[in-house]
């Protein structure tokens, strides 16, 4: 073979390694969303470090891992949740809610609550848990933040999204709550938001359904911005009927992680996180 053609084939062959690279390069990319955090969809390593799962991702909204509780983390298009095969509802639901993600003309009425098929029957809630219980099935990543996307919306709809929560409280305070989150979305361009259930009565935990569905005491919302400078602020309601005033609801992040032996928003850099989650004020926002 002359060296010409030698040369032409060395060429040809390296041409072939740099477009095969280049490919591999776009796709990382395409993982990423807009704003340069990874998608929901993609997988967080777990670490020993607290703060370290989070910021290899830079998935802000995902609380640190949970030692003293089973917790089986579920990715989602519009969500992440920490699903509770023992007390069959989610330890948390976390997303990061952009202006983007409060519009979008995928309604809800079309879709329906389903069982989770990701966990293993009787470890899983289903809509016979709910028949007759008096109890909604309440969302935690509502359907309002998931208008933008059909899967999203079709997801949000899965019991591991799910608890058991008073009508008063769904249709009243808790909508009025998610509201004003979307509010401050459209504000601030995005906001990262964690909420769930709290039981306050562990051994005398009332149930409901053939599948022993626990049935929340408290809900619990925290909700971070990061634009400008970061804030924080939490919100704790009581699973009842009753007229509960949002000012009442008001905790810092701080109180809210003692209540729920959590460690909210671990990606943040340990003096701003130290900071913000001190205190809280509605007037703030």
């Amino acid at each position: 073979m002359s060296q010409n053609i030698k040369s032409i084939v060395w060429i040809c062959a390296l041409a072939v390694v740099l477009l095969s690279c280049n490919g591999q390069s776009q796709k990382a990319q395409s993982e990423q969303t807009a704003d340069g955090l990874f998608s929901a969809t993609q997988t967080a390593p777990r670490s020993d470090q607290r703060s370290e799962r989070a910021k290899v991702v830079r998935l802000y909204e995902i609380p640190a891992p949970l030692n003293d509780r089973p917790e089986r983390i579920l990715h989602r298009r519009g969500y992440t949740t920490s699903y509770n095969r023992s007390t069959k509802t989610p330890n948390w639901v976390a997303w990061h809610l952009t202006d983007s993600h409060t519009r979008g003309s995928v309604q809800r009425h079309e879709e329906v609550f389903s069982e989770d098929e990701d966990i293993v029957r009787g470890q899983r809630a289903t809509d016979d848990d709910y028949y007759n219980s008096r109890y909604d099935r309440g969302h935690m990543c509502p359907a309002g933040d998931n208008k933008w996307d059909s899967q999203a919306m079709t997801q949000s709809f899965l019991f591991t999204n799910i608890c058991p929560q008073n009508h008063g409280l769904n249709k009243y305070e808790w909508n009025d709550l998610e509201m004003l989150c979307r509010d401050w979305a459209r504000k601030y361009g995005a906001i990262d938001i964690v909420c769930g259930p709290l039981f306050t009565a562990v051994g005398q935990q009332k149930t409901i359904g053939r599948n022993k569905v626990w049935v929340p005491d408290v809900f619990f919302k925290v909700v971070l911005c990061r634009k400008g400078t970061p804030k924080a602020i939490g919100f704790v309601y009581r699973n009842e009927g009753k007229k509960q005033l949002m000012n009442d609801a008001v905790r810092s992040v701080d109180e809210v992680e003692r209540l729920t032996k959590m460690d909210f928003f671990p990606a943040l850099d340990d003096e701003t996180e130290t900071r913000i989650e001190a205190k809280a004020r509605l007037s703030d926002w």
